[in-house]
């Protein structure tokens, strides 16, 4: 079983009780050394776990970790450093589990952006004042489209048909897939995948009125493409070129 972690901002205290128990008893930990605090690894891996610092690792070294740990049916915690959904680079390696029926499973993590609020000691949304979050980053080594981007609407889904006619009225096409995630981690988590059209009527078949998030972009399609920060063919600051 292979678990991406979420390592969090950087204090070693600052991971989920579910992250650390999992660390606690991996025989694998492959960590994102450029940025995960090595100190969370002293502090919960055992004396005998195999570590592996993926700064200094290109994508076929750590597929070839996951692939000979998992035959050798050992419990490998994969570490990313905040939370692995943002920037996380875990696209590529979650394609290859797939195509491999290799089981794994995503614990989330506390994101730097969250913890610089909690240094600030402030919040980011202030009734009318800001309402918006935007993540992003410069394109440099990597570009990207401004117009492709990943949107999440919170306090949204109890008036469902007025959110979709929203987004198509600014510009979203009505058969663009959306997903409905209702109590995301709860025992009872639903997901429905639907489109702009027909995510209304579905929602209220499924009688979803509170407790979820309307997602939409192209992050929802099955896509096939990778990093650049764990490229054979891409120099870092930690690796050389393969």
């Amino acid at each position: 079983m292979i678990y991406f972690i979420g390592a969090g901002a950087g204090d070693p205290d600052l991971i989920t009780v579910k992250g650390a128990e999992i660390l606690k008893n991996a025989d694998v930990i492959i960590y994102a050394g450029s940025l995960v605090n090595f100190e969370l690894v002293k502090k919960y891996a055992r004396s005998d776990c195999k570590l592996f610092n993926s700064a200094k690792m290109a994508l076929p070294e750590i597929l070839d970790v996951f692939k000979k740990s998992h035959e050798q049916n050992l419990l490998i915690a994969r570490l990313h450093s905040g939370d692995p959904s943002i920037f996380g680079a875990i696209r590529e390696q979650i394609n290859f589990l797939n195509e491999n029926d290799i089981e794994f499973e995503i614990i989330p993590g506390v994101s730097s952006f969250s913890a610089a609020a909690a240094a600030l000691k402030t919040a980011y949304t202030i009734p009318e004042i800001s309402q918006k979050i935007i993540i992003s980053r410069l394109a440099k080594n990597t570009p990207f489209d401004k117009n492709n981007q990943a949107e999440i609407y919170f306090l949204s889904s109890g008036d469902v048909k007025s959110m979709c006619e929203n987004l198509i009225a600014n510009g979203h096409n009505e058969c663009e897939k959306v997903a409905l995630v209702y109590k995301a981690s709860w025992p009872d988590e639903k997901i429905i995948f639907a489109d702009l059209k027909t995510l209304p009527d579905l929602a209220r078949e499924n009688n979803i009125e509170n407790c979820a998030l309307i997602l939409i972009g192209k992050f929802l399609d099955d896509v096939n493409v990778n990093s650049k920060l764990y490229d054979p063919k891409f120099k870092t600051g930690f690796r050389d070129v393969h």
